[in-house]
């Protein structure tokens, strides 16, 4: 008999945990990979915890793929994805080892791909634009920040411009206020940074509701960042920002945080897609009208509770993952499938030295502030959306159970 191919695209929160929920149900069904085989296929040998790049301390926002694949008898694929012939189920892998392109056929697809920043064309963004969306850019920002201190003085060399104001550029300005006076103090600098965060929409957090924005604008007054809303950026260059108004900001760090869509190969599926570019699936993660298709995470868009679809936040995407990997194994098999339903719905907002803000329910009513939102922050961001890190198979497979979690605890 040959083994049947449950194909696992992307290494994220979504794609590694359909991965560890596809080995998890084979295990319990006495089955392995001479009977199906699992294979995951990502970019790059790290599943990165992508949600903490905008941190100053980058040491353990990668985890190690095969610390979590191998155990469980999950196949890695270092590769590029660049085509998928759904009427041929196969996928074509730009594959690092091999230099070329492989076609990798499946029986059933796990797309779990992810999202991307938007990169608008606008002149000069692309050269002179940082970024926290990747590890690479994370990188790429700290070695900027600390050349800094090497540069000669200019009128911009002290300010840096955050764009968009959103929850990923409100916790990069915080953390950045707190990482550039670390910066200031070490090199005994006279001139203060100043941090700048700008948004086109005419007030700071647009999306985190009348609840918890005053708590973020008095986080912002707090720590000594500026705010221009109602604004959008003409050009950048190595000086600074052009505003559409005529207005510069003369700044040697921009840092772009507006919007986010999904993995531009969703174009490739023949269906209609949200404005995030995201693929429709019922409730157990099938992509609508496409056969022998899963997607998870934030390629994809779900109905959470009756009313409220998915979000694109590892909030979803790791019980997305492991409905999908359970699921996708019970659709293969012929087993009863299990239907995702979250009731519930929190953010937790950094806020660099001054705290968190942590919110509870779609329409973010504040449950808690400053340091004991913070702590519950640290405990979400260093320990709960973490795979088992101790390589232990039987700890890892029962960790993708397809369960809802409880809501994190919030400290009062």
């Amino acid at each position: 008999m040959n083994s049947q191919r449950i194909l696992v695209l992307g290494g994220g929160f979504a794609g590694l945990w359909s991965a560890v929920g596809a080995a998890r149900m084979l295990d319990k069904l006495g089955l392995g990979p001479e009977e199906v085989g699992i294979t995951l296929v990502n970019a790059d040998p790290y599943h990165c915890i992508r949600v903490r790049n905008y941190e100053a301390d980058l040491s353990a926002v990668r985890v190690p793929l095969d610390d979590v694949l191998t155990p469980v008898g999950v196949r890695r694929v270092e590769g590029r994805v660049t085509g998928i012939d759904l009427p041929n189920q196969q996928v074509q892998v730009q594959v690092a080892a091999a230099g070329g392109p492989t076609n990798l056929e499946y029986d059933r697809l796990v797309v779990a791909l992810g999202s991307q920043l938007n990169w608008p064309n606008i002149p000069g963004l692309a050269k002179y634009g940082f970024d926290v969306d990747t590890y690479a850019g994370a990188v790429r920002l700290d070695a900027h920040l600390q050349s800094l201190l090497t540069q000669p003085d200019s009128p911009g060399l002290h300010n840096v411009v955050i764009v968009g104001a959103g929850l990923t550029g409100i916790e990069t300005a915080t953390e950045m206020a707190g990482r550039l006076r670390t910066v200031r103090a070490t090199a005994q600098l006279k001139r203060p940074f100043r941090v700048i965060l700008i948004d086109h929409n005419p007030w700071i957090g647009s999306d985190m509701g009348i609840s918890a924005r005053p708590v973020i604008e008095q986080a912002l007054r707090d720590l000594g960042i500026e705010t221009r809303t109602g604004v959008s950026v003409a050009s950048i260059d190595g000086s600074g920002v052009e505003l559409e108004s005529g207005t510069v900001i003369p700044a040697a760090t921009v840092v772009w945080c507006a919007g986010m869509h999904a993995n531009p190969l969703t174009r490739q599926f023949p269906v209609e897609r949200d404005r995030f570019g995201r693929l429709p699936v019922d409730e157990f993660m099938k992509v609508k009208g496409i056969a022998n298709v899963f997607a998870a995470g934030d390629v994809a868009t779900a109905m959470m509770d009756d009313t409220h679809t998915s979000v694109m936040s590892c909030q979803h995407a790791r019980p997305m993952g492991r409905f999908a990997g359970h699921n996708v194994v019970c659709d293969l098999l012929q087993q009863p499938m299990r239907p995702l339903r979250i009731e519930w719905y929190v953010t937790v907002l950094d806020l660099g030295p001054w705290g968190a803000v942590y919110t509870q329910g779609w329409e973010r009513a504040v449950a808690s502030v400053g340091a004991a939102a913070k702590r519950t922050k640290q405990t979400i961001n260093c320990h709960r959306i973490y795979p088992p890190l101790t390589k232990n198979r039987r700890e890892i497979l029962d960790a993708a159970e397809p369960v809802v979690q409880t809501p994190p605890e919030f400290h009062h």
